[in-house]
């Protein structure tokens, strides 16, 4: 368990279970933790920066090149966090990790990031089950990041199977089992 609260960044990539992020945010918040996010452009057609910045009390990062973000946050965010959460990560994001792609701020932020880093699934069960999907979750696995989830039961299709997001109340109960950073 934390002795202090955490400095976590979470990035919200495309997927519908978006729409937990901000109680997601709200729980972490209230836990006691500071909480940054980063929102991508998929992730922003299911929630809102605006949404994401009132929860968390901070700007959102959403562009590599955004103006507002002079200290650049893929590099500073990444060495200021002690946990780098993506919830949700859709089948994408975890093929973008696994090949080490960095063509937005949440992926550069990651390659550059030396703290944990836990990634929540959330995509249809036949996309989970996929052998690529199941392969890149493999190789994030062995780059030391973690897989939290993804959860059995109802999904967006209305099919049930593996696929779901964990809710966001486990998810901040994992994240409270995070070691700060020495300091």
């Amino acid at each position: 368990m934390s002795k202090r609260p955490l400095r976590v960044v979470l990035g919200v990539t495309g997927s519908i279970a978006a729409f937990k992020a901000p109680e997601l945010v709200r729980g972490l918040v209230k836990a006691g933790h500071e909480v940054r996010c980063v929102l991508t452009p998929a992730g922003a057609q299911f929630v809102t920066p605006l949404t994401l910045a009132t929860l968390s009390r901070h700007a959102v990062a959403q562009s590599l090149h955004d103006p507002a973000l002079w200290d650049m946050a893929h590099l500073s965010w990444s060495s200021w966090a002690d946990l780098v959460l993506v919830a949700p990560a859709t089948a994408d994001f975890l093929a973008r990790l696994a090949h080490g792609r960095a063509e937005g701020v949440l992926d550069s932020l990651i390659l550059a990031a030396t703290c944990r880093v836990a990634v929540c699934p959330a995509m249809d069960l036949e996309m989970w089950a996929h052998k690529a999907t199941r392969r890149n979750a493999a190789m994030i696995q062995e780059y030391g990041y973690e897989v939290w989830g993804p959860a059995d039961g109802e999904l967006a299709s209305g099919k049930k199977g593996l696929g779901r997001m964990l809710e966001p109340d486990e998810i901040v109960a994992r994240v409270a089992k995070t070691p700060p950073r020495k300091p």
